[in-house]
């Protein structure tokens, strides 16, 4: 018998094969060990290749990734960059609905936050109310480069109200000269020097530019204009307007018949003899204008205008002069509000413009501010909804300082030393969405944008001053101040054009001090009746037809 597998027992009680076993053991121990060694060859091969071409591969994921990523960010002109907390983790799908006011707004059926005491009811068409924490959510989405986080907290889903921390989560390094490149870059704007021309403007002439500012060839990025309107009886308000804005100013004078005269006595006076003359000369620019009716009967040529400067030991052509005494009164003249403001507009060398009126104070430094949080956002100017950034505006009493923070007014507010803009003369007109929330947000360093509002609902009357552009809706110049109701119209065409109201945070406007109270005007009363019929036969059946309508727009 051939031998086998059979196991025999030796006397010490060990195992053993027999030849042919011990063989096939041999033979299996031999293949179990070549199977684990060239498993850890494999094992090792493979590794080695992690550790060296892991870095490669793990690029070329991240290649793979950004490209599924592309088209998302090439849509970012038509949509808003998706919301990230502010140490940089992503929100969640649910927080992100119900952070983004674009969501907010499409979603007809959003809830809509409860009102606060004091605040008017919400209405259907109160699409500012649905939108319920912008608090710069669009700007602090966007990353640009050479931006740091700045690790002030997260914002979550417990947290979506607004708050005092206010957004701003990325700040710009590097110098000014960066900054206006970027800026620069951004606005792809262009270049225009001042040229001294006579014009016809409908029933008016122009001398545009007739009183140029010194600063120089200005370039379009570089900082804003104040564009405004006065006669020479407001002129008193520039000197302390160029103290707070320091930068340039447009303005148009309506000057008709004798008051050409006073009017160029004023501006050499501002130039030559008043304390801050030297901001008048650095960006100070007057264009004059009155009607083909009422031509001075002398004008000097714009080269001439200031050859002869003002006698110093006289006083301001301004001083102690009321409204009775000008021309324009005598002659019963109405004050084309209109006219010039959009001279003044349309005379502007850069890109942003502030149009508002010679008695608006802003806060100090806005205009820096402002170019910074541009800066820091590229894709939000990249959004399709066009978008104007409105500023609060504010009164203080006659015997208060103007506040020159956000700090200091909300002290003037608190102890009553200053009240919202004509609160006590038409509310409704200067009601800002979310302003009582604004007033009690505290003041930050940087500039951002708290609330996205619209002009219906509650607000459909609102009459917003802001920075804009020159592509925003002129105002019709058929209105007059005496008359009322003489940006209503433009406002009306904003809200057509489904205008985005972007409320600055930090930024606002203060009234000249003396709080204003409503006073019985018989004459104004009545031209506010003709106008009222002129903006509702004539100007409005105009507006749908150049414009179109919107569900919730009105005049």
């Amino acid at each position: 018998m051939l031998p086998s597998a059979k196991l025999n027992k030796t006397t010490a009680g060990n195992m053993r094969f027999e030849p042919l076993g011990q063989k096939m053991f041999t033979r299996r121990n031999w293949l179990l060990r070549c199977s684990i060694l060239i498993n850890v060859g494999v094992i090792l091969y493979v590794g080695s290749h992690v550790m060296i071409g892991g870095g490669n591969n793990f690029s070329s994921g991240g290649s793979f990734l950004l490209q599924e990523q592309q088209p998302a960010a090439l849509q970012a002109a038509s949509q808003p960059p998706q919301p990230i907390a502010k140490n940089g983790n992503e929100l969640t799908q649910l927080e992100e609905k119900t952070q983004s006011p674009l969501n907010a707004v499409e979603n007809e059926a959003a809830p809509v936050p409860p009102a606060d005491p004091g605040e008017p009811p919400a209405q259907p068409q109160q699409i500012e109310d649905v939108a319920k924490d912008p608090v710069g959510e669009i700007f602090d989405a966007v990353q640009v480069p050479n931006a740091n986080v700045n690790g002030n907290g997260n914002r979550n889903a417990a947290n979506v109200e607004m708050n005092s921390t206010q957004a701003d989560g990325y700040i710009v390094t590097g110098d000014e000269k960066e900054l206006e490149e970027r800026v620069r870059a951004l606005l792809n704007c262009y270049d225009h020097e001042y040229e001294q021309q006579t014009l016809q403007r409908g029933d008016f002439w122009v001398l545009e530019n007739y009183v140029q500012a010194d600063h120089g060839k200005l370039k379009c990025h570089e900082t804003i204009t104040y564009t405004t309107h006065a006669d020479y009886t407001f002129l008193d308000n520039l000197v302390p307007l160029l103290e707070r804005w320091n930068a340039p100013v447009s303005i148009a004078m309506h000057a008709p018949g004798t008051d050409f005269q006073p009017t160029l006595d004023a501006i050499r006076y501002l130039r030559d003899c008043v304390a801050g003359n030297n901001l008048v000369r650095a960006f100070a620019t007057f264009h004059v204008y009155f009607s083909t009716k009422h031509i001075p009967k002398s004008i000097p040529k714009a080269k001439d205008a200031l050859k002869t400067g003002y006698n110093c030991s006289l006083p301001a052509p301004y001083f102690n002069v009321s409204s009775g005494h000008l021309y324009k009164a005598q002659k019963k003249l109405l004050y084309p509000v209109n006219v010039g403001r959009n001279i003044a507009r349309d005379a502007a060398l850069t890109h942003f413009i502030l149009a508002s009126d010679i008695e608006l104070y802003p806060n100090p430094g806005l205009v820096k501010k402002f170019l910074e949080m541009i800066a820091r956002n590229e894709l939000y100017l990249h959004r399709a909804a066009p978008r104007v950034f409105p500023l609060s505006i504010f009164e203080v009493d006659g015997n208060s300082p103007v506040p020159r923070d956000k700090t200091e007014l909300q002290e003037f507010l608190r102890t009553g030393k200053a009240i919202p803009f004509h609160k006590r003369v038409c509310a409704s007109c200067h009601g800002v969405p979310k302003s009582k929330e604004w007033m009690s947000a505290n003041e930050t360093d940087e500039l951002s944008v708290f609330h996205i509002g619209k002009r219906t609902g509650y607000y459909v009357h609102w009459e917003p001053i802001y920075i804009g552009t020159n592509a925003d809706p002129h105002y019709d110049e058929r209105l007059s101040w005496e008359g009322k109701s003489d940006k209503m119209t433009q406002g009306y065409a904003l809200c057509v054009l489904d205008y985005e109201f972007h409320i600055l945070d930090n930024a606002f406007l203060v009234h000249k001090p003396g709080i204003k109270v409503l006073k019985k005007d018989n004459r104004r009363a009545m031209l506010a009746g003709k106008t009222n019929q002129l903006i509702r036969k004539i100007i409005y059946p105009e507006l749908k037809i150049m414009y179109g309508t919107r569900k919730g727009c009105a005049v």
